[in-house]
């Protein structure tokens, strides 16, 4: 199973801040917490499309842009918006 962390408004979203599921691939996590959690559907794409907000680390390493990056029974996958300061 692979590990998933959720932050921010997604963690809010879900009511959960950590989640395993079953997924070969980014997209196939996001399609599941989806599935679970449908909130986050509309946090996560516009017209079908992942929004360019959504960061995606796996295992401490951006893979954002890869829905297709593929996973193992042992990575974490961190879902969360941009991180703003001041």
């Amino acid at each position: 199973m692979v590990r998933v962390k959720l932050f921010a408004n997604f963690r809010e979203a879900a009511g959960v801040k950590e989640v395993e599921v079953e997924a070969g691939t980014v997209g196939e996590v996001l399609q599941e917490l989806v599935r679970r959690f449908p909130k986050l559907e509309s946090l996560f794409y516009e017209e079908g499309r992942l929004r360019d907000y959504v960061n995606i680390m796996v295992n401490g390493r951006n893979v954002r842009g890869d829905l297709n990056y593929p996973l193992s029974h042992t990575d974490e996958v961190a879902i969360f918006p941009p991180v703003s300061g001041g």
